[in-house]
């Protein structure tokens, strides 16, 4: 695996112990999930089946449900313990249906699915290309893609600050909005649009920013991450390299929102094929 990538094994044991608690820390999580949701109200689609892409512990669910009365709402995630709190949104006759597995290799059969709704969910993906080619051949033609992750200036400040300390990877890599959309456009998606927004989160220490990272089961699963315990005097020289982008007594956490959305074509491209433009074609005479 090249050394930005992420150690799954290890992603998935962090969101499995963090399950339980995970709803107390994820207010950026729910308050993009609901941006995400406003959007929906602008776009005309009428889905039998929506698969929430990384549905974690299932915050979506219930408007998904209201906005699509007549839909089957899929939950999927790569932690069980996430589905099991997912399992609670709804009564005992109407849960959502249930499945776990990798976002990069899906279960599901060709166009069965109308709708992907995947809120912060991408970034744990290692093959982009992959995911969203398996997204195109579970999606209907017509089918839409809406999804956000995060872009490169996520956790700058973090990034900045261990980066004064060490070599290792202790932040995940994101890529760029337009490195997304290139792969879409690669995936052969109609239409994509991107856009980013930047939200700031503030912390009175940056253990509160690591602790909240931790309750999220969001801390660092890349590859090249140290694989020993965090010693007190490295720590320290953390909060003293983060203590410079201190502002009015709070340190700020940024994150770069990448919002996406893409339409499968009513004619779905064959798989490895070659798309010619019409242009290009000229008759034999």
């Amino acid at each position: 695996m090249s050394p930005g990538a992420i150690d799954k094994a290890s992603a998935r044991r962090s969101f499995e112990r963090a399950a339980a608690a995970y709803d107390q820390a994820a207010v950026l999580q729910r308050e993009i999930a609901d941006r995400m949701l406003e959007r929906l109200g602008y776009v005309r689609i009428e889905p039998r089946l929506v698969l929430d892409l990384g549905a974690g512990t299932g915050y979506a669910i219930p408007a998904l449900r209201r906005r699509f009365r007549g839909a089957r709402v899929l939950a999927l995630d790569f932690a069980l313990g996430m589905l099991r709190q997912a399992r609670r949104q709804g009564t005992w006759l109407n849960r959502p249906w249930l499945l776990c597995a990798d976002a990069e290799s899906l279960p599901l059969a060709d166009g069965s699915v109308d709708l992907v709704f995947s809120n912060a969910t991408l970034q744990w993906c290692n093959d982009l290309d992959r995911t969203f080619a398996e997204l195109l051949r579970v999606l209907r033609p017509g089918g839409l893609l809406m999804f956000t992750t995060f872009g490169p200036d996520t956790l700058r400040e973090l990034r900045a600050a261990w980066a004064e300390v060490d070599g290792y990877s202790h932040v995940s890599p994101f890529l760029d909005m337009h490195d997304i959309g290139d792969a879409l456009v690669r995936a052969r998606f109609a239409d994509p649009v991107m856009d980013v927004e930047r939200l700031t989160l503030t912390y009175g220490s940056v253990r509160d920013l690591m602790r909240d990272l931790k309750v999220l089961g969001t801390h660092n699963a890349t590859v090249e991450r140290p694989r020993g315990l965090t010693g007190p005097k490295r720590l320290a020289a953390v909060d003293r390299a983060y203590e410079a982008h201190r502002r009015d007594g709070r340190l700020p956490a940024s994150y770069e929102v990448v919002y996406g959305h893409a339409w499968v074509p009513e004619h779905k491209p064959i798989p490895g094929g070659v798309a010619i433009p019409v242009s290009a074609i000229r008759r034999r005479g």
